[in-house]
């Protein structure tokens, strides 16, 4: 009877690690921009996607769109790189902002040209989401309504080719247009959600001097993906408060995380690593935002 029970503490200590692996896999993007120093110094960007995989990052929020390409390879070249790697194509970055002429006379012919192309590139590589990254303070309300319109209509054809159509915040959408209107606020109030999420970057929202658990409230399901980001590595500051900001998901519209990392305390890929596995071990991340 004694050997049975050592040969069943054995088999659980043996089984213990790979149960504690499978628990710890979850669904998080990552930014490239995250690995922009090893991608810009000329580093093998199929070594770097499998280095990434290989961590545990499930998918790839792209910051390179150009010319028809990322990183130099085309939709299917790159989406065909990113799959042999074991990662999906989730999102990207990129953004056709409005010169004065198109602003001042509200002609967005030749912008959303440009878009019709972005988005079919968008669509052969695979990407569920584009997300405009930036956009400045307006100098007038009406200029900001302009972009709003121009966002709905972005939307509205990303949703006809089956993708999402979505804005990415930083500190200064905080400000006020004209001293009247918070620039985040009015976007949100001025852009329709059949047409236009919002990727709430968490770390600005706190550097904006705001919570994201009160917009997440104020405007419930607007919010399908986050940038968890942090001032260095992600749990390094002890200033996002994430687990409160988790805990509210479900208000917000989650369906995708995207971990950014824009500044490192150690080299890349050390710091990328560190920033995932801090979500993998925080009890308050989900498995998936997905399902």
């Amino acid at each position: 009877m004694r050997i049975k029970y050592v040969l069943i503490l054995l088999t659980l200590c043996l089984t213990m690690p790979q149960v504690a692996i499978a628990q710890k896999k979850k669904e998080v993007a990552i930014q490239l921009y995250s690995v922009r120093d090893l991608i810009n110094k000329g580093g093998d960007l199929n070594q770097i996607l499998k280095n990434l995989a290989d961590m545990g990052y499930t998918s790839v929020e792209t910051a390179n769109y150009n010319d028809g390409k990322f990183y130099g390879k085309t939709p299917r070249e790159f989406k065909q790189m990113v799959e042999k790697n074991g990662m999906t194509v989730l999102s990207s970055h990129c953004s056709r902002g409005l010169s004065d002429e198109e602003l001042a006379s509200g002609n967005l012919t030749e912008a959303l040209k440009w878009w019709d192309q972005c988005i079919a590139a968008h669509k052969t590589a695979g990407m569920e989401y584009i997300v405009t990254p930036y956009l400045s303070v307006p100098n007038t309300l009406k200029d900001l309504q302009t972009y709003c319109d121009y966002y709905n209509e972005i939307g509205k054809r990303c949703k006809a080719a089956g993708l999402k159509y979505g804005y990415h915040n930083h500190a200064h959408e905080f400000k006020k247009v004209e001293d009247k209107e918070l620039m985040l606020d009015y976007m949100l109030q001025h852009t329709n959600p059949e047409y236009v999420f919002f990727q709430m970057d968490v770390y600005w929202v706190v550097r904006g001097q705001n919570s994201p658990v009160d917009y997440f409230n104020k405007y419930p399901g607007r919010f399908a993906m986050l940038h968890v980001k942090d001032h260095r590595e992600i749990g390094q500051s002890g200033m996002v408060g994430y687990d409160a900001i988790f805990k509210h998901t479900e208000q917000a519209g989650v369906r995708h995380i995207v971990a950014e990392i824009e500044n490192y305390s150690f080299p890349v890929e050390e710091s990328v690593k560190r920033s995932l596995d801090y979500l993998l071990e925080s009890p308050f991340v989900k498995a998936s935002y997905s399902k």
